[in-house]
């Protein structure tokens, strides 16, 4: 092993090799004490038959690195402080290159409910299946190896997470506990781990995140945050391991609509405009008092619409036949650039992972989305035509934990696509609330200020996204509208303009081709290929004048966001 130049090691020897494990992540205030409510913020929730609780202290069991780069490898942990009377349903993995902060659920059965089956919920395993090793059965310093194990359930159970020991020596029975198949549902791999072929390439594996199939709004996957691991290629072949499911309708963990007020106002991000940005924001309602109209296919003249949308057609789909348009007079222009004093947040707080979590996203409106600046290695074009269009609805999304009330991380839209960034990797400007740039013209939000292109990074050629700080900003802790609850029935009503689900600007086609044919048409000839390929592979949407429907017509309004 020692000629494979990687180093691996338990809690007690991690300084002999010169490596410190990952520090814990804090939220840089302490937690406020919510306003009371149901079950939100209790520490633990019921799901059906069994009570779970999120642990997030832990104890390194193994960990492996490379003195070249100490940020690879992994470490595997178990939870400390398991509350008496639950079980550990499996254990922890995350990478090194980042502060310790995860969690596992462990859970109990419920006393005072019965069995839908007459079987008990929770059951000891019956064995435990090697599933990886780091080194061999024979080699002599096996003792210091890491082992992972797949629990054995018995007949009508699933296992929900890998055990990990130090040494060949299988876990207790008493280690782990399998789930009622009834109370489980399926999940699948995300993001990887850590691929321990390049640190021991003898004994291939992936280690992988898992998360529930089933997720969005009306989801019942509840997110265990164990790990799984494939030897081989596929891991479909191996995904072995379920996650629970809450049959709890009730929900009764998710924040009452006071302390989403108090959420809001304890973490809601500033929002930073770029300091050469042309289209702010504006709120909805100034948008339609400065003369905005609504057109009917096949009719001529445009209506005006009303301050609060009331006028608009609510419900059905997009078909085409209604969208919004600027004022064809000297307003037109002044209505394009927006009036960030009167912007605010839209708010649309819903279930997440089973209703163990909440989901906070929050819009924003900007009456116009301008066009896109192409960089191409040193050299960046304006365009005149590609990326604009009429009406632009962006968002970012806060996930906090009803467990705690602890904001666990923040997802960043950005076009077609976004990213989950975690807490410990977000910006704060005060105590615990973050902070969202949004890109030059395309409004796009992004953890950190920087040119984030939207192409190839590598080649340096794309769509470019400039963020930064500005005194154009809006605090999204104080400017916000809750718009949309749907688990709280009749405590939010909906505004009238968000039962529009057409499109917020007019379809206009031009020909696109002609402006990146004169880009291409300045390259040497060898790259023109490339540069093609690469702008084929960018958003239909940069490419065509048309409005964007409003947030309740996105997947992610009762979906799950791409994570």
């Amino acid at each position: 092993m020692d000629g494979w130049n990687w180093f691996c090691w338990n809690r007690g020897t991690a300084s002999d090799v010169g490596f410190e494990e990952p520090e814990p992540f804090y939220l840089p205030d302490p937690i406020p004490e919510w306003p009371q409510g149901e079950g939100f913020a209790e520490g633990k929730i019921c799901i059906g038959e069994l009570e779970v609780v999120e642990i997030t202290q832990f104890q390194s069991i193994w960990s492996c690195f490379s003195p070249k780069e100490k940020c690879r490898g992994a470490t595997f942990y178990k939870p400390l402080e398991v509350p008496d009377g639950f079980y550990c349903l499996g254990h922890y993995c995350q990478p090194n290159n980042q502060p310790l902060r995860g969690f596992v659920l462990v859970a109990r059965e419920m006393a005072n409910i019965p069995s839908s089956t007459g079987m008990p919920a929770l059951r000891k395993p019956l064995d435990y299946t090697l599933v990886w090793s780091s080194g061999s059965w024979t080699e002599d310093d096996n003792e210091e190896c890491c082992y992972l194990w797949l629990p054995s359930p018995p007949d009508g159970y699933r296992a929900l997470g890998c055990v990990v020991s130090k040494g060949p020596k299988k876990p207790s029975l008493e280690a782990v506990r399998c789930v009622r198949c009834d109370l489980t549902d399926a999940c699948e791999s995300t993001d990887m781990i850590a691929d321990m072929k390049s640190m021991f390439p003898d004994f291939p594996c992936k280690i992988w995140k898992v998360r529930p199939c089933h997720r969005g709004m009306w989801g019942k996957g509840v997110s265990v945050g164990t790990f799984t691991c494939s030897t081989n290629s596929s891991i479909e072949d191996e995904m072995s391991i379920s996650c629970l499911k809450n049959f709890d309708s009730s929900l009764h963990a998710m924040p009452n609509l006071q302390q989403v007020h108090a959420l809001i106002k304890h973490y809601g991000p500033t929002v930073f405009f770029h300091p050469k940005e042309i289209y702010l924001p504006s709120s909805v309602s100034w948008f339609f008092e400065n003369g905005v109209t609504l057109h009917k296919r096949g009719v001529k003249m445009g209506e005006v619409i009303l301050p609060e949308g009331s006028n608009l057609p609510a419900g059905g789909e997009n078909d085409g036949n209604y969208w919004i348009d600027l004022p064809d007079d000297n307003r037109n222009e002044y209505v394009k650039q927006g009036n960030i004093d009167s912007s605010e947040l839209y708010v649309h707080v819903k279930p997440a992972l089973g209703g163990t979590f909440t989901d906070i996203a929050m819009w924003v409106f900007c009456p116009f989305n301008g066009p896109a600046t192409i960089k191409i290695g040193v050299t960046n074009i304006s365009m005149s035509k590609i990326g604009r269009h009429v009406g632009d609805w962006e968002h970012f999304t806060l996930r906090v934990s009803n467990f705690t009330g602890e904001l666990w991380s923040i997802y960043f839209s950005q076009h077609s696509g976004g990213v989950w960034v975690d807490a410990c990797g977000l910006e704060y400007i005060t105590g615990n609330k973050a902070v969202v740039y949004s890109s030059k013209s395309g409004h796009a939000s992004f953890p950190h200020p920087g040119n984030y292109l939207q192409g190839s990074e590598k080649l340096g050629i794309g769509v470019r996204n400039d963020a930064a700080r500005s005194e154009f900003l809006v605090d999204s802790s104080i400017s916000y509208q809750i718009v949309a609850a749907e688990y709280l029935g009749d405590a939010i009503t909906e505004p009238c303009w968000l039962q529009y689900m057409r499109e917020w600007g007019p379809t206009i086609t031009y020909n696109s081709k002609s402006e990146l044919d004169r880009i291409l048409g300045f390259l040497p000839v060898n790259l023109r290929f490339t540069v093609e390929n690469i702008f084929d592979s960018l958003p239909v949407e940069l490419y065509g004048e048309e409005g964007p429907t409003g947030p309740k017509e996105k997947n992610n309004w009762e979906g799950d966001e791409r994570w």
